[in-house]
């Protein structure tokens, strides 16, 4: 079975937080937050409205979810740590940041891997 060891699991736990507390950060601090949305609109240009234009962009295009998703998918035909962290970061965003459903398809085929044979190890 695909089961990560406790250090792996440790790095992954990390990897699940911080992308999901980036996630709340630009959710709440950045695009639902209505004084920055009034400035950016008002020809404010800063790191902060161009934060705000690229997550808005990138969550229009689902690319959260997508990314997830592929990650994912992949990661079920071949199990590796690295695309497993992958996937679980582009779904903490995608949860958070609007793209639920293709990142909740995603969260769900990183499960599905956990039940897939594990790669020989060296």
């Amino acid at each position: 079975m695909f089961l990560p060891t406790r250090r792996e699991a440790a790095l992954l736990t990390a990897v699940a937080l911080a992308a999901l507390a980036c996630g709340f950060y630009v959710r709440y601090a950045m695009i639902e937050r209505s004084a920055v949305g009034i400035a950016c609109e008002s020809g404010l240009d800063g790191w902060l409205c161009a934060g705000r234009r690229t997550a808005i962009a990138l969550y229009s295009a689902s690319l959260f979810g997508i990314i997830a998703l592929g990650t994912a998918l992949l990661n079920l035909l071949r199990p590796s740590l690295v695309l497993f962290a992958i996937a679980l970061a582009a779904a903490g965003l995608g949860i958070v940041l609007y793209n639920v459903v293709l990142s909740g398809l995603g969260v769900t085929c990183l499960v599905l891997s956990l039940a897939r044979p594990a790669p020989e190890r060296d």
